[in-house]
């Protein structure tokens, strides 16, 4: 779980909050052709890339080469997955050439990161774009790797998946939105897992979702960690929201953060062109004591009501350990009263 960053992304958005003044540069993304990847299949070769936080123990990459094996792939470690410095898992230029590095290697059919936490963003102009966009190759991760996922959409086009990064706990549940959407091509509906035990409880308690406004549209599905993408605002790394199906998750803000990033995307613009809105999983996201703050659920209804576009929370996408795997750019149709995501189309070749 990739839970113990927050101060890093914090100090980061502290120091980009100008950077909407720069939102006329949204102007110059171009809308790319969309670049699928190739799907996985049994004996193919995945890279193991750290581009955020430091791995202090190198079990858990033996762990992670494991979970993948598991899965009857091969596996190539990035020469600097166990550097460090400081807080990341070595320096810049260092995370970026493992990158760069399994994007170029004919060998390699699938990019693993290792784990989130900060520094995504500070490789972004140190990709090499045109080497995706020359192999495109199927990218996993969520949290801070919600940076590379939207860069490289807004850049190449490439499709990308938000989940489960190495260091996550691959059950059965996980797993399956993988096999499903990497190996066999699917063109998967997310419904959340609606199952309850009868002797533990009289009617389903974990992973409920609430409408918060009922309907069903369509659009690309855009989005990922809420701090990380709300840090990019300004920059050229970002797509066109323009008709998304936006989605977005985090992990240990208090209300009135998730309050401001959420203002924040309002006066940006993004909110506005959604057709749809779809929240997951906030964990710990809890207004503290006493009754002075505003509720999760509040700030959403604040926020997302007035939209008049579908919108609910609680999918199961985020800081959980049971999570879907969503594809950045693939076409979907969502129904806000089942909250369902529909894929239109498989998100692999």
């Amino acid at each position: 779980m990739t839970r113990s960053f927050t101060l890093g992304r914090r100090d980061f958005l502290a120091l980009s909050s100008g950077a909407l003044a720069a939102a006329v540069t949204a102007g110059a993304r171009a809308q790319t052709r969309l670049l699928k990847p190739p799907r996985l299949r049994p004996g193919h070769t995945v890279g193991l890339v750290n581009p955020a936080g430091a791995t202090y123990n190198p079990v858990d990459v033996d762990i992670v080469k494991e979970s993948v094996e598991a899965l009857g792939l091969r596996v190539k470690i990035g020469a600097h997955v166990l550097d460090r410095h400081g807080y990341f898992a070595g320096r810049d230029e260092h995370r970026a050439a493992d990158l760069n590095a399994m994007f170029r290697d004919p060998d390699v059919h699938a990019v693993l990161c290792v784990r989130g936490g900060w520094g995504s963003a500070r490789l972004l102009p140190l990709v090499d774009f045109e080497a995706v966009a020359a192999r495109p190759k199927i990218l996993v991760g969520y949290s801070d790797i919600t940076a590379l996922h939207l860069a490289l959409h807004a850049r190449t086009g490439l499709v990308s998946f938000h989940g489960p990064v190495g260091i996550s706990k691959w059950n059965k549940f996980s797993v399956d939105w993988i096999r499903r959407l990497l190996f066999d091509g699917e063109a998967v509906t997310l419904q959340n897992d609606m199952s309850f035990d009868p002797d533990e409880s009289l009617t389903q308690v974990k992973h409920r979702m609430r409408t918060i406004t009922p309907g069903v549209a369509r659009g690309r599905l855009l989005g990922g960690n809420l701090t990380v993408l709300t840090a990019l605002l300004g920059s050229r790394y970002l797509p066109d929201w323009n008709g998304c199906v936006l989605f977005l998750e985090d992990v240990q803000e208090a209300p009135y953060r998730v309050d401001r990033m959420l203002t924040q995307l309002k006066l940006a613009g993004v909110l506005q062109q959604a057709r749809a809105v779809v929240f997951g999983t906030c964990e710990d996201c809890h207004p503290g004591q006493g009754y002075g703050s505003l509720t999760l659920e509040d700030i959403l209804v604040d926020h997302l009501a007035p939209l008049g576009v579908p919108a609910w929370h609680g999918a199961m996408i985020g800081h959980i350990e049971r999570q879907f795997t969503v594809p950045i750019g693939i076409e979907a149709e969502v129904d806000a009263a089942k909250g369902a995501i529909r894929l239109l189309e498989p998100a692999v070749v």
